[in-house]
Order: C-alpha cells, then structure tokens, then sequence
C-alpha cells in the first residue's frame, strides 16, 4: 500500500495555512480517541474539531481528553453537521474525515501539501482496501451504482463519490451550499465540485476495516434510496433538459404507443374506438411538449444560476 500515496515530502507548504481537521461524529468513543491523536501526529499545527452528533456514549469525553476542540450540532444527520462545520469554522484547508478510524492519517500532510502546491479546491480519497470486511457487500455495490449514476450525468473524475476523506480549500467551504441532512451530503461534495468545474483530483488512500466493537451507522438502503432521491433533485436542478426534456420524450412515446392501435382502426374503418384512450394520448403528447419546453426555459435559468455560484466560488482567494 505503500506505492497509494506521494512520498512523504517537507511540510513547510502546509505550515503557511492555517488547517483544520472537522470530524463529525456520532457514537464513536471506541475510535475517536485514536483517530485524533493520528491526526495531531500527521498535521501538528492543525487545529482538530470533533462535532457530536447527539452521540449516547463518551464520544464527547474521550475526543476532549485526546486534545480535540468539542462542538456539538443537535440536528441529527451527516449533512447537517457538515453544514455547522462549514459554517463555523474558518481555515485555509478543510480536512473532512469519519471517526471512525478507517481512513489514513499519515496520508493527510502530503494530500495537504499536494492540495496547496497544486492549487486544487477538491481532493476526494478514493478508499482502497484488500481487508474482507472493510466494505459490506450491500455498500460496495451501493457506491458503485450510485458514483456510475453520478459519472454519467455530471463528470468522471471521481470513482469513489461516496468516500468520508475529503480535502477542501477554503474557498469550497465556503461556496458549498450545503443542503443534505444525512449521508448524502458526499455526493453533494463531489456534485458541487464538478458542477463548477473546480480544480479537483482523486488520490487513492488505504482505507481500513472498524476496529471490533465499533458498528457502521450507514445503513445501506435507506440512505441508498436518500443518495438516489438527491441525485435525482440535482439533476432537475442542475440539468433541467435531461430531466424534463426525457421525462416529455417518454411521455410522447406512450402517446404514440397507445395511439397506434386507434390509427390502424381509423384507416380501416373511419372510426375512433376508445375514444378515452384516444384523448389520453393528446393529453400526454401535450403534456411531454410542455415539459420540453419547461426543460428548455429552466436550463436557461440554470446556466444564469451556475454562473452566479461560480462568481461566488471565485470571490474567495485562492493559496498565496
């Protein structure tokens, strides 16, 4: 695993920037404690936040104890904690990681260094592992179809959307108009990043199994069907003549489907049989022009939107 990750290199680019390491968690008191001393180890002039979601455990004392800065965000879910963070907290790089301790932290300085000398806004650590039970079969195949989902409509640079290790400059942070409430919230991230066309790249990390003892809190399909559903929002959102323009060429095809039935008899007979069928098919073919053309007018809007949001990204600074 050696060969994942850039050689270990000088830190004195990270030093110049102040970092933060943000940490949500929730019922981690068996792995917390250790994920942020690995972090004080990798990036010691970072500043560590760990932001408890309503955790019914020690989740609070130990983090405390290990030398992180303690928050709390009542609102339970992912996404809502990612959002306080964002908001809170104000820092040149954004080290977003689970504490959950299956992520690197020895990779985190070089992935630092990598994000300020390169200039990027977007670092996404694709998770590679060879231990047995560090996926859960369910979750593999679930980020696989859901990142193939994402790649298809909106870019493919990233292979691993669904990954809880992200670097992130400043001016991301505070551009992201963070909406999720749960785990969704990752592909948002990576949305956010492609739609603005930041520059981004993907980095393959070692990713590692739970410690025992210590349980996953995504559960593979109800938030499966969550990450759809936003996916679903986004591209209506963000790609309003895929989703109206093929939702109206669907519609107009079922017309045409229940039409052909009525033509054949009107030819042969001069008749309407069905004459139900035959005003539910104008209907449709009136309805997918409409939603055509709701495509059409949304997608102009859409690009006005886009446009505004990339001003926006822009008015923060980059790396000095």
């Amino acid at each position: 695993m050696a060969d994942l990750m850039p050689s270990a290199r000088d830190q004195s680019t990270a030093r110049v920037h102040s970092i933060a390491v943000l940490i949500p968690c929730y019922n981690e008191e068996i792995t917390i404690g250790k994920v942020v001393a690995d972090f004080r180890a990798a990036l010691p002039r970072a500043t560590i936040y760990v932001y408890d979601n309503n955790s019914s455990d020690h989740t609070v004392e130990v983090a405390r104890n290990a030398g992180a800065i303690v928050r709390k965000e009542g609102r339970q879910g992912k996404g809502n904690v990612v959002r306080r963070m964002f908001s809170d907290i104000e820092a040149d790089v954004y080290v977003l990681v689970d504490g959950d301790d299956t992520y690197d932290a020895a990779a985190s300085a070089a992935l630092v260094d990598q994000l300020i000398d390169e200039r990027l806004d977007f670092i996404n650590g694709m998770r590679v592992s060879t231990a047995r039970d560090a996926y859960r079969a369910g979750h593999r195949f679930g980020n696989w179809l859901l990142t193939g989902l994402v790649r298809q409509i909106f870019g493919r640079q990233f292979s691993d959307m669904l990954s809880g290790y992200k670097f992130l400059s400043r001016r991301f942070v505070k551009s992201f108009p963070a909406m999720s409430i749960g785990f969704e919230t990752e592909t948002e991230l990576a949305v956010h990043a492609l739609e603005l066309r930041m520059p981004s790249t993907e980095v393959a990390t070692v990713y590692k199994e739970r410690p025992p003892g210590s349980v996953s809190k995504l559960r593979t399909y109800s938030d499966g069907v969550r990450i759809m559903m936003l996916i679903a929002r986004l591209v209506k959102d963000e790609r309003p003549m895929h989703f109206f323009g093929l939702s109206g060429i669907l519609l107009i095809l079922v017309a045409v489907l229940l039409s052909v039935p009525l033509l054949i008899t009107y030819l042969e007979t001069g008749l309407v049989p069905r004459v139900p069928t035959a005003i539910l098919s104008a209907a449709l073919v009136i309805i997918g022009v409409l939603s055509m053309f709701t495509g059409l007018i949304l997608d102009m809007t859409t690009k006005t939107r886009r446009e505004m949001k990339r001003l926006i990204y822009l008015s923060f600074p980059t790396f000095r």
